[in-house]
């Protein structure tokens, strides 16, 4: 797995600035002060830098750098600007551009008293991410040709000096946990379909009851019995078994659990209804929702939560043989609800339906969550930029809306109603699998909202445009962007612990 840079704080030591070898990173403010340990000569290129057009023009979070600075051992001084009062967003923006930098050396920032000093750190472990595995000069294979973990020596490490360092090490020991569950929902999402099997992402999850986390995995016998049958439909055409996993943290004593159900469909090749080779190599991705709901059990569990939480994963692998199911088949639900099968590629809302089902019938949840990787209608209608929300309560969807935007990550509300029931009509079962293009997203919500019971506060995630977006995100490199862990752990920070 792949560890967010090692961070540690200490007192500010002005005099090891002129002798540190490596990147030094300096939060300034306009017009403010520089650090008095800064030698003579680089204070000066410093301030020219700063009074100059470019840094005059500096925004908030946005950084100059001035390269081998005189009188320094440095490699660098990264000039960060940062206003006293600047704001959450700012201050990780501020800490992504060091994290960019990040290299094989050793990094120290002074941030001095600045009180987004927290952020900073966070904004740097997670735009430091590296998936490096697979790259022969950083990892080691195995005798089947499969990279394994990357070595540890050689990696980065950051000095963060600050006026309270043991202050801001405690706080930022919950941010800690949040950017280890947003590396492993990346990782997952990176990960190779040959290497991310059901049965390997399957043992990755159950790895994590080293850290406190009750996990049991379903097999497909177990699945039968149950009537998880539109689920293992799905995966009949794979060699890979489909599973469900279930991850409880209990730490809200009696309180009823919230439900965080994912999708993971560890390769989607759209089954029979083949999907066009351009871009299939993503269909990797098409866990994410699974990817997501397994980061945030990570971070509960990293940070000790007061709270109940029950994370619930499908995975199974979408193949196109002999065995697999073919449009115009009829499956029953484990609800019991006939579904006609007139797309194969609209598979994960067939697995959801069942693990839906199954959660509520087992948990009785104050809340159940969905993320998924769904529709690409998501993409046509929010781009990139935005996960699309829909729910059955207003206040679960203001919850995690407000949550989305004091993380930082997009989300949007889109509709429901019954007026588009007509377009998953099916003239032989309960319901079609898919509706056509008009209004994708909703449509396969309103299909979802058929497995909800009634009363029960409800959201599905549609993250299909917000996993694996088409270029960097502002705190991740390109690739995976672990969207969704710091939303719904902020959600459940902030409306499901114990007070």
């Amino acid at each position: 797995m792949t560890h967010p840079v090692e961070i540690t704080f200490t007192e500010i030591a002005s005099g090891e600035l002129a002798g540190h070898e490596g990147r030094v990173a300096v939060i300034v403010s306009p017009g403010g002060r520089l650090p008095a340990g800064l030698p003579r000569a680089a204070r000066a290129a410093a301030r020219r830098a700063l009074d100059s057009r470019a840094g005059q023009a500096l925004k908030p979070g946005a950084s100059l750098e001035l390269a081998y600075p005189a009188g320094m051992s440095a490699d660098a001084l990264q000039l960060v600007m940062l206003p006293p009062r600047a704001s959450v967003a700012e201050a990780r923006k501020a800490g992504a551009g060091i994290g960019a930098k990040l290299d094989k050396s050793h990094v120290l920032v002074l941030a001095g008293a600045h009180k987004r000093a927290n952020d900073i750190a966070l904004g740097i472990a997670l735009r430091g991410y590296d998936f490096s595995v697979y790259r022969t000069d950083s990892g080691k294979e195995d005798d089947s040709g499969e990279a394994d973990d990357a070595a540890e020596s050689g990696k980065p490490r950051v000095t963060f000096m600050a006026n309270d360092p043991e202050a801001l090490a405690k706080s930022a020991r919950d941010a800690a946990a949040v950017a280890e569950g947003v590396f492993f929902t990346r990782d997952l999402v990176n990960e190779p379909a040959n290497v991310l099997t059901t049965s390997d992402f399957a043992d990755r999850l159950k790895a994590m009851e080293e850290i406190g986390l009750s996990v049991e995995v379903l097999e497909e016998d177990e699945l039968a019995r149950l009537g998880m049958r539109a689920l293992l439909a799905v995966g009949r055409g794979s060699e890979a078994p489909s599973k469900v996993v279930v991850m409880r943290w209990n730490g809200g004593g009696d309180e009823a659990p919230l439900a965080l159900v994912g999708k993971g469909v560890v390769f989607d090749s759209g089954g029979i209804s083949i999907k066009p080779a351009a871009g299939m190599e993503e269909m990797t991705m098409d866990m994410g929702g699974a990817g997501v709901v397994a980061g945030v059990m990570r971070t509960l569990a990293l940070r000790q939560a007061k709270a109940n939480v029950v994370g619930l994963v499908g995975l199974v692998e979408n193949m196109p043989d002999g065995r697999a199911q073919r449009p115009g088949d009829i499956v029953r639900s484990m609800k019991g609800d006939t579904i006609e099968v007139v797309n194969t590629d609209a598979e994960g809302r067939l697995v959801l339906a069942d693990v839906l089902w199954y959660a509520q019938t087992r948990f009785e949840p104050k809340a159940v969550i969905d993320l998924a990787t769904l529709t690409g209608a998501v993409i046509v209608a929010l781009g990139h930029d935005n996960a699309g929300v829909l729910s059955n309560d207003d206040r679960l969807a203001n919850d995690i809306l407000a949550s989305a935007k004091a993380e930082g990550e997009g989300a949007w509300r889109l509709p429901l109603g019954p007026s588009y029931d007509k377009l998953i009509k099916s003239r032989l079962a309960d319901m079609k699998n898919s509706g056509g293009r008009a209004a994708g997203t909703i449509t396969a919500a309103q299909f979802l909202q058929r497995f909800i019971r009634e009363d029960q506060p409800w959201a599905h995630i549609d993250i299909a445009g917000v996993t694996l977006p088409a270029s960097a995100p502002g705190m991740a490199p390109k690739g995976a962007s672990g969207w969704g862990v710091m939303t719904l752990d902020r959600l459940v920070r902030d409306k499901f612990e114990a007070k």
